[in-house]
């Protein structure tokens, strides 16, 4: 800090000392050209001040000249106004004699305007009044077209209520026939199913005791079922024993037919000459026993065969016979079904139509519609271990219901 405080200073010094070597030679100069311009504006004799006087006249009548003319300038625009105000005062008198003038017709239009004021009022409230009057006029008007309107709406709506009576009164008419025609024809109808009934109740009974007599037919069939199956059991069983006894003595040929190739050897090897004529006596007889054994097993063996082939076809003829009894007996008990379910369903009918349409019945009908539909009859099993399709038969009690209901309807439309 205080070495910049000394810097500034030197350069300060510096500064002056420059300055006070410079001053006087800028003194001398400006003395210099203060003289020159002094000398020069001061004259230096008589002739050039008398030319300075000259010259001051000259200039001096020149100002003159110009003052006068500029004086003569303005008299003549002096002249020339006081003409445009003297034309600008004619104006102005004509002015004033129009202004009174349309003062005049001012105070006339005025006097007019005060007239033509008072008839508009008197003009609005002869208009007010006569508005008032037709504002009047069309409220009655308008009431009288409310009242218009109000008298055609009635008048429509007692047409409205006239048509709409005779319409009832037809609709009226219509449900009375409709209802003596039901009640003519529920009267038919409860005849003639009481007609039904007792034809019912008779097939009920006729088919109660074919009912009975199938049920026999069922229990001495399923007898003679079950002494088939014990009748086949026991074939299977012979069948078992005949082939056990075809494989020992097949088993019993295989080994003599070795006994037989081995004696052949020896044979042949006697045949050689390699053994005694003793031997070969032997062997001869030894092949001879042999092959009568063998032809006496293969008489014994197709004799086997035979009585297994006897013992199937025996086997197949019984399966036959009780799949015929078994497909028989199912048919009947399907034939059977039918016609009780038919049964069923015309008393369930009768029922339906003596209790009316409150009936128990429809309510089980209305219950069992909404499930699925089980099979008639479901598939039963043959004897040999197969199932049997189920019979075809025309569905459920409930169907069978329904369908008499919509065959019932439709024979009445129909009627």
């Amino acid at each position: 800090m205080v070495e910049q405080i000394m810097y500034l200073a030197i350069g300060f010094l510096a500064a002056m000392l420059l300055a006070l070597m410079i001053a006087p030679l800028v003194h001398n100069r400006a003395v210099r050209l203060t003289t020159k311009r002094l000398e020069a504006a001061t004259p230096l004799s008589m002739a050039e001040i008398q030319a300075d006087k000259d010259q001051l006249r000259a200039e001096f009548a020149m100002s003159a000249r110009r003052l006068e003319m500029s004086v003569e300038q303005l008299r003549n625009k002096t002249t020339s106004q006081l003409a445009e105000i003297g034309r600008k005062t004619d104006a102005v008198n004509r002015l004033k004699v129009e202004l009174a003038e349309k003062n005049e017709a001012i105070l006339t239009l005025e006097a007019r305007e005060k007239a033509l004021n008072e008839q508009l009022r008197a003009t609005e409230q002869d208009f007010a009044a006569r508005t008032q009057e037709l504002r009047a006029a069309e409220t009655a008007l308008a009431e009288r077209q409310a009242e218009l309107a109000r008298i055609n709406a009635e008048l429509a709506d007692r047409s409205m209520q006239a048509d709409t009576r005779q319409v009832e009164l037809v609709a009226v008419r219509t449900q009375i026939e409709e209802l003596r025609a039901r009640v003519g024809e529920a009267e038919r109808e409860f005849t003639a199913t009481q007609t039904r009934l007792e034809a019912q109740r008779g097939e009920t009974a006729s088919t109660s005791r074919d009912l009975v007599e199938a049920r026999s037919r069922a229990e001495q069939l399923g007898s003679r079922v079950s002494d088939l199956d014990r009748q086949l059991v026991a074939q299977v069983k012979e069948a078992e024993q005949l082939g056990t006894r075809v494989a020992a003595l097949e088993a019993e040929n295989a080994g003599l037919r070795a006994a037989a190739a081995a004696a052949e050897q020896e044979l042949q090897q006697l045949r050689g000459g390699k053994a005694a004529p003793k031997a070969k006596t032997t062997g001869q007889a030894d092949v001879a026993r042999l092959q009568g054994e063998k032809a006496a097993l293969e008489q014994q063996l197709q004799q086997a065969r035979d009585e297994r082939a006897a013992a199937q076809r025996e086997l197949a003829a019984i399966q036959q016979q009780a799949e015929n009894n078994w497909a028989t007996e199912r048919m009947e008990n399907a034939l059977l079904r039918e016609r009780i379910n038919d049964i069923a369903a015309e008393v369930a009918k009768l029922a339906i139509t003596l209790e009316g349409p409150n009936s128990p019945i429809e309510a089980i009908l209305a219950g069992q519609g909404s499930a699925a539909p089980t099979p008639a009859a479901k598939a039963t099993a043959r004897p040999n271990g197969t199932e049997a399709p189920a019979p075809v038969g025309g569905g459920t009690l409930a169907e069978r219901i329904r369908a008499l209901q919509s065959h019932a309807s439709r024979a009445r439309q129909i009627g």
